[in-house]
């Protein structure tokens, strides 16, 4: 399987800090796109499958188009705990091979089961709304700098790049940021 370039340039600028900010392509009240809709179908065969192909990356058209503000809640929640990388990657191989429902509670605390994290306390998270806020401040930072899609990825706030790039993109945004 071929490295994503986040972790490639993790490895190749030490000293780079890599957060991961909440974002949700579709929040309340923007109606989520069908699953099974022409619009989906055509992005997924013309560029996603063969950048995930070409990335050696497994993907699947997920069967639902969930909200993903619990997900981005859940992701929050674990980064409190020290797992944040691993709750990430836990939420993508459910969405993104599985077809998973990440907007349903019960799905995400499965997802912190599995990589044997206290699921009650997430629960009791996702349940009271203890993240909500954290969430919507990094969307609120990401409509101030004018983001408007995923992945993208800021420097220092004074460059971004938007869309799957490749280690020598990330590496030039880092160059650019200094």
């Amino acid at each position: 399987m071929a490295e994503p370039a986040v972790e490639e340039l993790k490895k190749t600028e030490p000293d780079v800090e890599i957060v991961w900010r909440a974002f949700e392509l579709r929040p309340e009240p923007v109606p989520t796109l069908p699953p099974d809709g022409e619009y989906l179908e055509r992005v997924w065969n013309s560029s996603i499958y063969p950048m995930a192909r070409r990335m050696g990356v497994t993907m699947k058209l997920p069967p639902v188009q969930p909200r993903s503000r619990l997900a981005h809640e859940a992701a929050q929640w674990a980064r409190m705990k020290g797992k944040f990388d691993e709750m990430n990657a836990g939420l993508f191989r459910a969405f993104f091979e599985r077809g998973e429902d990440i907007g349903e509670i019960d799905v995400l605390v499965s997802i912190a089961e599995k990589l044997d994290l206290d699921s009650k306390s997430l629960r009791r998270a996702l349940e009271s709304g203890e993240f909500t806020e954290s969430v919507k401040a990094d969307e609120e930072t990401a409509q101030m700098i004018g983001l408007s899609g995923v992945p993208a990825f800021v420097g220092n706030r004074k460059v971004a790049l938007s869309g799957v790039q490749s280690v020598e993109g990330l590496k030039l945004l880092v160059e650019q940021a200094r």
